[in-house]
């Protein structure tokens, strides 16, 4: 892991760049803590640089709560070099929505599960590196999407203790049986109009999940209009699993 830049916002927050073999990321720490902090993975659809706003107020959120926070660049996004089969899936997805056709399961998986396959083990070389710093301990949480990561994820990382998702995007056939074998404490958002996602397919894999422990938050609205009071109970979540 090599730290790249740093600097103190106004919040006191530490936010320092860095890289894992060659993987970009952002992390956010407190100002100051008596004893090491637990850590939340950020989880986004893509473009960090674009996405930063957005991405460091969740993270200065989180910060604020108690936790450290981190993200990383997706494979196939920002600077990193592009995914073939995923740009291509792409392209054939963009054609199958303007004809107002059904979109394949066989597209979903091309576009999906490349991701899935890169970025999962990136996630976990990254954990690897950060929980051996002083100031960041266990357990882990994960925040976000894209949902088929943060399934994954959940069924192959141990240390990830629980996990607020984001049921905002295209959900492969795998990641349906994969969910079967989830069983960490799960807090589920669903925007219920969103334009870009299957709602059936997300009510499908919520009820899909084996954990005892699964919370559904639905609201009206498009894709970005999550409410900002879903911030408080997923917070509370996070508190609830996590310390």
């Amino acid at each position: 892991m090599q730290f790249t830049s740093e600097q103190r916002l106004d919040d006191g927050v530490l936010e320092r760049k860095f890289t894992v073999d060659e993987v970009p990321g952002i992390l956010w720490t407190p100002a100051a803590a008596s004893a090491p902090v637990p850590l939340i993975l950020i989880g986004h659809p893509g473009g960090v640089d674009r996405m930063y706003p957005r991405l460091a107020a969740r993270a200065r959120h989180s910060v604020a709560d108690g936790f450290a926070a981190v993200t990383i660049e997706l494979p196939g996004s920002g600077d990193r070099p592009r995914l073939a089969v995923a740009e291509q899936a792409r392209t054939d997805l963009r054609r199958v929505l303007q004809a107002g056709e059904p979109v394949p399961e066989e597209i979903v998986d091309r576009l999906v599960l490349p991701l899935v396959e890169k970025a999962v083990p990136e996630w976990r070389a990254t954990l690897d590196a950060l929980l051996s710093l002083p100031e960041i301990g266990g357990p882990v949480g994960y925040s976000g999407g894209v949902i088929a990561i943060g399934v994954r994820l959940a069924v192959v990382e141990p240390r990830v203790s629980a996990a607020v998702l984001f049921a905002g995007s295209f959900v492969p056939r795998v990641t349906f049986e994969e969910a079967r074998q989830v069983t960490i404490p799960l807090h589920v958002l669903l925007q219920w109009d969103d334009e870009g996602n299957d709602r059936q397919a997300a009510l499908d894999l919520f009820d899909a999940f084996s954990t005892k422990e699964k919370t559904l938050h639905a609201n009206m609205g498009g894709h970005t209009g999550v409410p900002q009071f879903e911030g408080e109970p997923a917070a509370r979540f996070f508190t609830r699993h996590l310390k």
